[in-house]
């Protein structure tokens, strides 16, 4: 019997599956697509149908001859990509490039990387679908025709460099049309006032909210009328109207999908979409575990269904019993409803075996891999476990017309929350749940104290990744698996920046959402990019033709071009002419758009150069934005430094420029801790935006930390200096040191 190829995407997957099938296999990787539209034309046929113009990737020529060489005296061919859209896409490609000579091709489809489960798909091939792969260039050729010929208006009109995309620029406009929202917003003021109360015998001592007035619900709407409630209540008695207690059950989460994997990975591991991928894609393709072999840890990580096989839910019930006991397992699996169109042949993303737990394996991963791996198994573990239980009790005070509310909730059965505790976006506005005494109705009280307490409405927080990726599912645009690309995408073109773990679109960005949502209103329509996530799935499912779909999109979107092309505002050339002198020649200064946003530049321009940044005061009005000097001397000319702002934030630069071109990083006064470094902390910015700290005798010294220090000692400890933590209740200076709790308020 000969040999067979089994034809995979990673080297990383191919080492893997080699081991499990033997020396009758020979496994190959193509390292993703091999083939693809071209990088410097359209490469799309709009005459003929859309016909797509595939050329071979730049460097994949030599991949595509070793495969034709590994195939050469192989009659049977296993082409195992991923079990998606583009994994099926690649087998076709390699299918075009190696399907001649009488060989019979398979296409496999591997959902976990384990010996069991890669031998099954290879014992069970199925053909190739074309569904799938029109699928896949439908999308494709949409991205390209969105990229390809909106890109260039942008180029022509405001500056070369910027992009547009059928699903970024979408992304964009959500993140704008919030960012608007909160500046839009007008504070209303509103009171509380909450009542401080004991019972004589029956501590501790509790807090009760004002929730009625005469059976009414109450409006306090500024200090006056807080006061004046106060006032009608002085002298009156606190008495126990009303004790409920009932029975609260809080459900476990489902087990993660794409989508609520990088929400999840976001709130607790502070990880970004693409890395959350791209460790979830090292734990599927395999990790060398020492005496247990290459295994691969996850099931497949790009699924949008919850669906568990029989075995996996097996295996959980059988681990809850021994660990935890039968009172912790539910009289039959919990199973959970994907949402509509969900690819159902996919499993849920969940541990691949339950014999191998985090804490078992830690030793072989690394501390990213183990944080994401231990997730995904306490996520999977959980969600096969009962509900946990709490009582609540509601104790309603009446205090002659006024009605007071307490609750406390106390847990009786932890049931999943053993194992397991979902977190949250965003902790702000609830309600702190205390312990509460045993009390009956008909029990007067004593008040402590009544205390009245300002608010003011908020706006809509800004997106963060975890919200912004859940706002995009729930709306329907794009794929779970193009988040990762799409976030990357919109913060390369400097459209948004990621400040403090938050999504604030830029001057850029704003200009660049305004120009497409005026000149291009559906493909910036949010319900219009969802209908087309439809049509692909319909494709898919062999419903509509693919040639169709792309025939209807493109007959609207044509004449949007056209029209744009004359319509759309031409920033680049647009000039705003302001009251300032220019300091140099003494011509008027403009307002013009440059590489970073706005800026003044002198009208005499191109024969004075001079430029300045621009602020605006509370009135609106333009000022020129002086540079801040700093007591630091130039390090190529000795001049005076002053405090500029550039593509990755703030930096120090010479005041004698352009002459001089000396710059330095920002020092925050804190000498590096590194033993033997003489260096300085200086502030620095990834080239996503991020803030972060490190020494300046880079790269010989490569200590960094992502929290503020401070320079000052830890009062407690005596440590060299402190850090500013934010939370999501506000900053905080505490200490570094892991023995060290010392902590204090941040102004």
């Amino acid at each position: 019997m000969g040999k067979s190829l089994v034809i995979v995407e990673s080297p990383a997957k191919a080492r893997t599956i080699s081991k499990f099938l033997g020396k009758d296999f020979v496994v190959k990787a193509s390292i993703g697509h091999i083939k693809d539209l071209p990088e410097n034309k359209l490469g799309v046929d709009i005459e003929n149908r859309f016909m797509p113009q595939y050329v071979v990737i730049k460097g994949k020529k030599k991949i595509i001859e070793e495969l034709k060489r590994s195939s050469r005296d192989i009659k049977e061919i296993y082409l195992a990509p991923d079990p998606d859209r583009e994994g099926e896409a690649i087998a076709w490609h390699i299918a075009e490039e190696l399907g001649d000579g009488g060989k019979r091709i398979y296409r496999v489809l591997i959902h976990e990387i384990t010996p069991q489960a890669v031998i099954d798909a290879i014992k069970n091939p199925r053909e190739l679908q074309e569904n799938l792969y029109r699928a896949q260039q439908a999308r494709r050729i949409l991205d390209r025709l969105v990229g390809y010929k909106i890109s260039p208006l942008l180029w022509q009109k405001v500056k070369r460099g910027l992009s547009a995309g059928r699903v970024q620029s979408v992304t964009l406009r959500l993140i704008c049309d919030r960012e608007r929202e909160i500046k839009d917003f007008v504070p209303q003021e509103y009171w509380s006032i909450t009542a401080q109360l004991q019972h004589p015998q029956k501590p501790p001592p509790f807090e009760a909210r004002l929730t009625q007035i005469k059976g009414r619900k109450i409006k306090i709407g500024d200090e006056k009328g807080a006061n004046e409630i106060i006032n009608g209540l002085r002298g009156k008695r606190f008495v126990v109207e009303d004790v409920t207690k009932k029975e609260k059950k809080r459900y476990p989460p489902p087990p993660f999908i794409t989508s609520t994997l990088q929400q999840e990975a976001s709130r607790k591991l502070r990880f970004s979409a693409k890395k959350t991928m791209l460790i979830a894609q090292q734990l599927y393709e395999g990790i060398d575990l020492g005496k247990w072999g290459r295994v691969g840890l996850i099931t497949y990580m790009r699924t949008d269904s919850f669906r568990l096989s029989q075995e996996a839910l097996r295996e959980a019930k059988e681990l809850i019993r021994r660990r935890f006991g039968e009172d912790y397992l539910p009289a039959k699996p919990n199973l959970y409803k994907s949402r509509a169109r969900a690819q159902e042949a996919h499993e849920a993303i969940r541990p691949t075996s339950l014999d191998l737990p985090a804490e078992k394996v830690k030793g072989y991963l690394t501390p990213d891999q183990w944080s994401l791996y231990k997730l995904i198994w306490e996520r999977f573990l959980a969600c096969q476990m009962r509900p946990a239980l709490f009582d609540q009790t509601n104790i309603k005070i009446r205090a002659h017309d006024y009605l007071f509310l307490a609750t406390g909730s106390v847990m009786k059965f932890s049931g999943f929350t053993a194992v397991y505790l979902e977190g949250r976006d965003d902790q702000e506005g609830e309600e702190e749940e205390g312990i509460l005494p045993p009390l009956n109705s008909g029990e007067e009280l004593e008040l402590l104290a009544l205390l009245p307490k300002q608010h003011f409405t908020q706006p809509p927080p800004r997106f963060t990744e975890s919200t912004l990726v859940k706002e995009l599912e729930e709306k329907g645009i794009g794929r779970p698996s193009t988040y990762a690309t799409i976030l990357s995408t919109v913060q390369e073109k400097r459209y948004i920046k990621f400040i403090e773990r938050k999504f604030h679109p830029t001057e850029l960005g704003l200009l660049v959402a305004d120009l497409l949502t005026d000149n291009f209103p559906t493909i910036m329509d949010i319900g219009f990019t969802a209908q087309m996530e439809q049509n692909l799935d319909k494709i898919e499912e062999e419903e509509v033709p693919w040639v169709k779909v792309l025939e209807e999109f493109y007959s609207s979107f044509e004449k949007n071009l056209k029209k744009a092309e004359k319509k759309m505002r031409d920033v680049k050339r647009e000039k705003t002419p302001t009251e300032i002198i220019c300091d140099q020649c003494g011509s008027m200064m403009e307002i013009r758009w440059g590489k970073y946003g706005k800026f003044l530049s002198c009208s005499a321009y191109p024969k004075c150069k001079n430029a300045k940044m621009l602020s605006r005061d509370g009135e609106g009005k333009v000022m020129v934005q002086e540079a801040q000097s700093v007591d630091e001397r130039c390090p190529l000319c000795g001049s005076s430094m002053l405090i500029k702002e550039g593509k990755y934030g703030k930096f120090m630069a010479c005041s004698k420029y352009p002459d001089c071109k000396g710059t330095k990083s920002l020092g925050t006064g804190v000498k590096c801790p590194q033993q033997g470094c003489g260096g300085e902390l200086v502030q620095r910015r990834t080239k996503k935006g991020r803030i972060f700290y490190s020494c300046n005798d880079y790269p010989q010294c490569r200590f960094a930390l992502w929290e503020k220090p401070i320079p000052r000692p830890c009062p407690q400890c005596g440590a060299p200096f402190l850090v500013e933590r934010r939370t999501k209740r506000g900053a905080k200076i505490v200490c570094k040191e892991e023995k060290c709790d010392y902590q204090e308020e941040a102004d």
